[in-house]
């Protein structure tokens, strides 16, 4: 029995070094292709200029306005969502909604989560032909919010639920109510889980194309305006890779370069402050 025992342990350790060295090897990968092919047309151009006439044919120019927009749009609908989340994962608790109404709705949440971008791209669309509305900055960023409520939400649910039910006794046996127990002990305890839903939710919209093709549009202007459209790096690595002309398949692995570059340093960030805030987590 006891070499049974061993023999699984070693087995499931095993898999999990195998799991790692995927990750890791498809990580690193990536960033080799990206950069064997990308590094070559990175310069001060592009990231300070738009893109001038004939761009994607090899003429000069940047993706300033691509940068930009996906900041602007992932940032916008990052902080829509967070308005809208953590009331909502605070809400699924059992001090405020009855268990019953809370499984359907996490449910609810995780069938959304599974919905392809498209499809919340195409819901979007119908509502903003039904007001009248053409693509911008605003409707991509209320697509990206659709995309990055169930991740968030379920993300802060998850760390609320984890938070010992000991400090809200002691809470309520000092006489607080249950708002200022939430507000007082659980948010502060849960605020590091916070802030790494939001990185995960972050990195889920910036790099989204599917959804923004529909509802954000593209231009080579810089954003002026919520009601006009927007670039955005997904969208200039699409367009760009599927030119015929190798330097601009070149400027299309040098956008997702820029990407990545986003992405990993919103992550590191994220880890930064995360690390900062849990000294104040009791465990």
């Amino acid at each position: 029995m006891i070499r049974k025992r061993k023999g699984e342990e070693k087995f499931f350790k095993m898999l999990m070094v195998v799991a790692i060295g995927i990750v890791l090897v498809s990580m690193g990968g990536i960033l080799i292709a990206v950069m064997y092919r990308g590094l070559s047309s990175l310069s001060l151009s592009m990231f300070f200029q738009t893109p001038k006439g004939g761009y994607y044919l090899g003429k000069e120019g940047g993706i300033a306005n691509a940068i930009l927009g996906s900041l602007l749009l992932a940032g916008g609908a990052s902080i829509l969502s967070l308005c809208i989340s953590v009331p909502v994962a605070f809400a699924l608790q059992k001090e405020f909604l009855p268990s019953g109404i809370s499984k359907v709705s996490r449910l609810s949440l995780d069938i959304l989560w599974g919905v392809p971008s498209i499809v919340f791209g195409a819901f979007v669309f119908i509502i903003m032909r039904y007001l009248g509305l053409r693509a911008s900055l605003l409707g991509g960023i209320v697509v990206l919010s659709f995309i990055m409520i169930p991740i968030l939400t379920r993300a802060v649910d998850e760390v609320i639920r984890m938070v010992p039910s000991e400090l809200k006794e002691v809470a309520y046996a000092m006489g607080a109510t249950r708002f200022e127990t939430t507000r007082a002990v659980v948010l502060r305890q849960v605020t590091p889980g916070i802030v790494m839903g939001l990185m995960l939710a972050f990195g889920r919209g910036i790099g989204d194309a599917a959804s923004i093709l529909f509802t954000a549009g593209y231009t080579d202007y810089l954003p002026r305006s919520l009601l006009e459209p927007v670039a955005s790096l997904p969208l200039a690595v699409f367009f760009m890779i599927n030119t015929p002309l190798r330097e601009v398949q070149n400027r299309a692995y040098a956008a997702a370069f820029v990407l990545l570059v986003i992405v990993l340093s919103a992550s590191l960030l994220s880890r930064f402050m995360s690390h900062r805030l849990s000294k104040n987590i009791i465990k």
